[in-house]
């Protein structure tokens, strides 16, 4: 097996756990021995064991502890040389007598960040990096950011009409896209730590925010919610995941946000002219490195305005409402066409009878 082909398969078991690996990124791990894979792994539920702990086990299980010896190991991220709940994956791959480690980039990480190289170097394993660096930096775009910025990564869905609608003027929205469409919307929810929504929305609608998927239930992000006055209902259907962050004024309202606490929400104080930035800020202290908005207009206007928007999704549907029905963005503020946000396209493609079109916004 060639190390890109060994990387792309530990790059596929990657993507599995995005969005269900807490404040940890989700790395996948492939053991390989003259030309058999011996195990695989990936980063567990919540963070822990990492990948690499995984596939040893794996591989252990399946051929004895024995066959490790003079394996190579496709990892996604540079192992980890850091005690924490386990001890380092370095060691680990040390003591199974590993040969050769593959890995795309060192891990940004300071308690890491070239130590876990370096530590395999100084135990003679050989170390190659570079192979699937363009498909992992792709895939752990949100935690390379958190390290960079300590902002999350944000995308932004929109679901409308060839006008640019989202509703009815009588406020009417489901559906206006069709089944696949909202079938690819969940799969988005799942590769996500968190989805935000706007109090309208919650309001308008009472919407699970969970993944409604066979199989993939446990794969819901957690909710937050954007509610400066707290109005979010004790009943909210939301509130049902247990993890719910609700970012709004506590101070001005504490019998709602107390209420609130009591139905299992987190809430989060901020002051009544929080902004998009600070919001996201609020949602990085909570470990969300990616998160998924998904509406209304006002909260996907103030994302955009304040240039927080790194991918936006734009589900379009065959149909047109006209003038007085609900625009997709609330008020901008643009007069000159030089100072509207712009993004650039990655792809589109269609989704039954929709269309799908990825947009990106463009590197600084």
């Amino acid at each position: 097996m060639t190390p890109d082909a060994g990387m792309a398969m530990a790059l596929a078991l990657a993507r599995r756990g995005l969005g269900r690996t807490g404040t940890n990124p989700s790395v996948g791990c492939v053991i390989v021995r003259d030309g058999r894979v011996l195990g695989r792994g990936r980063t567990a539920e919540g963070g822990r064991p990492h990948a690499e702990t995984q596939a040893l086990a794996d591989a252990a299980r399946r051929y004895g502890p024995q066959a490790l010896r003079g394996a190579t190991a496709c990892v996604t991220l540079e192992p980890c040389a850091h005690h924490g709940g386990t001890p380092p994956c370095a060691s680990a791959l040390i003591e199974a007598g590993i040969v050769r480690i593959i890995a795309p980039f060192s891990d940004p990480d300071p308690r890491v960040a070239g130590k876990g190289f370096s530590m395999l170097r100084d135990a003679g394993i050989e170390v190659v990096i570079g192979p699937g660096e363009r498909e992992a930096r792709a895939l752990l775009a949100p935690y390379l950011r958190m390290r960079a910025t300590g902002r999350p990564t944000v995308t932004l869905k929109l679901a409308g009409t060839l006008d640019g609608k989202i509703a009815t003027r009588s406020g009417e929205s489901q559906w206006i896209t069709g089944g696949q469409a909202r079938r690819r919307t969940h799969l988005l929810r799942a590769q996500s730590d968190a989805i935000l929504v706007g109090i309208g929305t919650v309001l308008a609608d009472d919407p699970g925010l969970d993944v409604r998927l066979p199989g993939m239930a446990e794969a819901s992000p957690a909710p937050i919610i954007a509610d400066r006055a707290l109005r979010t209902p004790p009943t909210a259907r939301l509130l049902a995941h247990g993890n719910a962050l609700i970012v709004g004024d506590a101070d001005a309202h504490p019998g709602r946000a107390d209420a609130l606490r009591a139905a299992g929400a987190t809430v989060a104080r901020a002051s009544p002219d929080t902004t998009a930035t600070a919001l996201l800020a609020i949602a990085a202290t909570h470990g969300h490195a990616s998160v998924f908005c998904e509406g209304g207009a006002t909260l996907a206007a103030a994302l955009i305005r304040e240039d927080r928007v790194d991918r936006l999704i734009w589900f379009t549907a065959g149909t047109a409402l006209g003038h007085d029905a609900r625009s997709a963005l609330d008020t901008m503020g643009i007069d000159h066409l030089a100072d509207a946000p712009r993004f650039r396209q990655v792809s589109v493609q269609a989704t039954g009878p929709d269309t799908m079109s990825v947009w990106e916004r463009p590197a600084n």
